[in-house]
């Protein structure tokens, strides 16, 4: 049978018919979810996808957590659901506490676009297992808040546990402590990051490259083993 993945979407969402596609392009069926919806279509997993929820009012994903969608999120992702939080989707996870920490204004204070060059920390999460560790990836990023920011102790746990997902490479773009591009929850089901890989799938679009399609194949894999 396959494996439904549903993508968020709530107002000011950009990037949602990127990621259905990514999903897509991968084999499995791509699911529209509705922010102001709580039923979820009983999806095998949830894409929360980038752009500026909310016109990020507020802070950056902070309106967007408490939409209705997110109650069942919430819940299911806590019970094992498997959730990728993509840039704005990153935020929302870290307002949710489904993730630690806080993303900030970048320290330039300027909109970055540019194609940003990873490395592969974890390779075990749900998102990550079709990569290798210590493996270098390419994919887009396009923020505004992108700044990861924690407490030493919430840093120093993350980097214990092994929970630094993704990080980044040939120069900080944001001021991200210890160039944190993404980062996981302990049990590796829930995982968020800034840079965009459903802009990285196919070779006609974004870096003409498909370093991104592991998020999605990844997925895939662990639902059919699972």
């Amino acid at each position: 049978m396959t494996s439904r993945i549903g993508v968020v979407t709530f107002p000011g969402t950009l990037d949602d018919q990127d990621a259905l596609r990514a999903v897509r392009l991968a084999g499995a069926e791509p699911v529209s979810l509705w922010h102001r919806d709580k039923d979820v279509k009983q999806v095998d997993a949830v894409v929360l996808a980038g752009g500026f929820s909310y016109g990020d009012y507020l802070r950056a994903g902070a309106i967007s957590r408490f939409s209705p969608v997110m109650e069942t999120i919430i819940e299911q992702a806590k019970a094992g659901l498997p959730v990728l939080g993509i840039c704005n989707g990153f935020q929302i996870l870290t307002e949710a506490h489904l993730l630690p920490g806080a993303m900030l204004r970048n320290n330039h204070l300027h909109f970055i676009c540019r194609d940003q060059k990873l490395r592969v920390e974890n390779a075990e999460t749900a998102w990550t297992a079709d990569y290798e560790q210590g493996q270098e990836i390419s994919v887009p990023l396009k923020n505004m808040d992108g700044r990861y920011v924690a407490d030493e102790r919430v840093l120093d746990e993350l980097e214990a546990e092994g929970r630094v997902a993704f990080r980044y490479l040939d120069g900080n773009p944001n001021g991200s402590l210890r160039d944190i591009a993404g980062i996981t929850n302990a049990a590796g089901n829930v995982v968020g990051l800034m840079p965009h890989p459903e802009h990285a799938v196919e070779p006609l679009i974004g870096t003409g490259g498909t370093d991104g399609l592991g998020f999605f194949t990844s997925i895939i894999k662990k639902l059919v083993a699972a």
